[in-house]
């Protein structure tokens, strides 16, 4: 089977974007996981697949999938790059989409400018929603660690679903934040029972972040959309953020834009860039 794709970026979180509307796609988890190689296959963070909506007050239905093989809810780096795609393959001329995501809607909104604005729907905090076992909805839980990491026996993390799981630490300093030996403790952490993403964030001010963020199933990525839409989701309802916040990650700058209040849209804004166009035979 010949597959046509695409290879685009998000602030450096890169993505192998399959047309699944004008083509036939069927991929197994062992063949994404493949792909996923950067030594052997394409080489990527996530697998995004552009399928016909489900439902017919839909533009388009997106699923993604993990380096490692496996579907997830959300993904706003990739959910711009999928806006990006759909107007430059020509299956849509619209700016504005509504689009079907295994986490719920979206919303998506190509500028003038051609960055994407994304309506990523409201944080949620209760526990049951990324699922997160706790016997209460708290501002900060307090996780103990199965063995020492880092030096460290626990830590206090903020939890927000973004239509996926976030746990968000606060740090003092995110270059020498322990992402690596923390992150892959906490994404399996028994209290996350589908595993969770966990972002390193660091306060500069009320308007500004520096954040690194360590995804299930991929591990620490150059950039994470939904990562940063948690992250500052979190320190506004802490009161230690501003409405409106930048976010420094790796890969670049994201804006992010929320009242605060839980029945309204947090909003996600960034640049997209395709790398090329490719061709490859699976078996």
């Amino acid at each position: 089977m010949l597959l046509n794709f695409t290879k685009m970026h998000g602030l450096g979180n890169d993505f192998m974007v399959v047309d699944g509307i004008t083509q036939r796609v069927r991929l197994t988890t062992e063949q994404i996981s493949e792909l996923s190689d950067r030594h052997t296959g394409i080489g990527f963070d996530q697998l995004l697949l552009v399928e016909p909506p489900r439902h017919p007050d839909m533009d388009f239905r997106y699923r993604i999938f993990n380096a490692d093989g496996s579907e997830v809810e959300n993904c706003g780096n990739g959910a711009r790059c999928f806006a990006r795609f759909v107007r430059d393959k020509q299956l849509t001329r619209k700016r504005t989409l509504n689009v079907e995501t295994a986490g719920g809607p979206l919303t998506l909104i190509v500028t003038q400018n051609q960055q994407v604005r994304v309506d990523m729907g409201s944080p949620r905090f209760a526990p049951d929603s990324l699922p997160f076992i706790a016997d209460d909805d708290a501002l900060v839980h307090t996780l103990a660690l199965p063995t020492e990491t880092a030096g460290l026996t626990q830590v206090d993390v903020s939890i927000v679903s973004m239509g996926n799981p976030h746990a968000v630490l606060l740090v003092d300093d995110v270059e020498q934040a322990p992402v690596e030996a923390l992150g892959p403790v906490l994404e399996s952490h028994e209290r996350f029972p589908r595993r969770v993403n966990v972002g390193f964030m660091q306060i500069k001010n009320r308007s500004r972040i520096d954040l690194r963020v360590f995804e299930r199933g991929t591990g620490e990525t150059r950039a994470c959309g939904t990562g940063a839409c948690a992250a500052v989701a979190s320190g506004i309802r802490r009161g230690l953020l501003d409405t409106r916040t930048k976010v420094r990650l790796p890969g670049g700058t994201l804006t992010i834009e929320w009242s605060g209040h839980p029945d309204q849209s947090l909003f996600m804004t960034g640049p997209v860039a395709t790398v090329f166009e490719g061709r490859i035979e699976l078996e």
